[in-house]
């Protein structure tokens, strides 16, 4: 049951239209704030909260884990972590060593 228009895919979203499409309370989605990292709503004045795309993903995903998939809290921190820790930016070394590289690929096609 929908109050109001629907919202598009993009559209914020506040805790209430979250926890009520997710089938959840907003307390839970509160708490997951303080579990998960990677879940930071904007907040406005007054501390409304207003979950992005990216944000209700999440939320999504994580109650999939939770619900669905048996995961723990514990377990899908950690898998949420592995998954970040993939997409780390290179260090010092690895972008000194691909320049190198490039150099002297550049240095080969002028020979």
């Amino acid at each position: 049951m929908s109050i109001g228009p629907e919202k598009g895919p993009n559209a914020f979203r506040t805790i209430g239209e979250l926890a009520q499409e997710i089938g959840r309370p907003q307390h839970i989605l509160r708490y997951w704030e303080t579990r998960f990292s990677q879940l930071r709503p904007l907040q406005r004045a007054g501390g409304r909260r207003y979950y992005r795309p990216e944000d209700v993903a999440l939320v999504r995903r994580i109650d999939s884990l939770l619900g669905k998939e048996g995961y723990t809290i514990r377990g899908v921190q950690q898998l949420l972590a592995s998954e970040r820790g993939g997409a780390r930016k290179p260090s010092a070394e690895t972008l000194t060593g691909v320049r190198d590289a490039l150099a002297r690929a550049l240095v080969d096609d002028e020979a």
